[in-house]
């Protein structure tokens, strides 16, 4: 399990567009190259760098190295943490929201 430190890094690291889209590249396991994500965007080599250094730091990614070749693959386990995390608070809200409502028909 994964601590508080963890989550909040991963939903920052959330927070972009770019390493959003970087992820969903990623989907289902697939795993890519640094190559597919430079060409994918229209930024510098540099930006996109930065990127996937903070998605790896924040545990959303893993990279395994293969000569001068970088693979990345979406770390599943802290997606499901991210997913739990939201569906436990989505089961709270929703249950809060439908008790207000039922409180505002009385």
């Amino acid at each position: 399990m994964y601590i508080d430190e963890d989550l909040d890094k991963a939903f920052r690291a959330l927070g972009d567009k770019t390493r959003r889209s970087i992820l969903s590249m990623l989907q289902e396991g697939s795993e890519e190259t640094a190559t597919v994500f430079f060409d994918a965007f229209d930024s510098a080599q540099p930006t996109i760098s930065k990127h996937i250094k903070t998605l790896e730091n924040a545990k959303l990614i893993n990279r395994r190295v293969e000569g001068r070749q970088h693979y990345f693959q979406a770390n599943l386990l802290m997606l499901k943490q991210l997913g739990d995390w939201v569906q436990r608070h989505q089961l709270l809200w929703s249950g809060s929201l439908d008790r207000l409502e039922d409180y505002l028909d009385e």
